[in-house]
């Protein structure tokens, strides 16, 4: 049986395209800077900061939570959404680490 495309790149790799992917959409980074700013957010709140429907924002949430970025906890009838400070510190390092990287002059085009 073949490998799967994400088994020919290394750990390292397939974090950053994670979150990159994570990081992909306009509404995400809204959401992001705006937890960040409150430090912890019920999903209503992000629904009349950013104008998006529940639905809308219910699946940015998902995404976000699924690369690990965001983590929640219940409050009653709500979800309150916070950046996780450990995966974020280490995606800032990686992304440092990533474009800190030099692109060598040469003959391009």
């Amino acid at each position: 049986m073949g490998l799967t495309r994400s088994e020919i790149f290394t750990l390292k790799q397939n974090q950053l395209a994670a979150a990159f992917k994570a990081f992909a959409h306009p509404a995400r980074i809204a959401i992001l800077q705006h937890l960040i700013k409150q430090n912890t957010c019920i999903c209503n709140d992000l629904v009349e900061e950013l104008g998006l429907a529940q639905a809308t924002i219910s699946q940015h949430l998902k995404e976000l939570k699924n690369a690990g970025i965001i983590k929640g906890t219940i409050e009653g009838t709500s979800v309150c959404y916070c950046i996780d400070e450990k995966i974020w510190e280490k995606l800032k390092k990686n992304f440092a680490d990533f474009f800190t990287d030099e692109v060598a002059p040469g003959n391009c085009c």
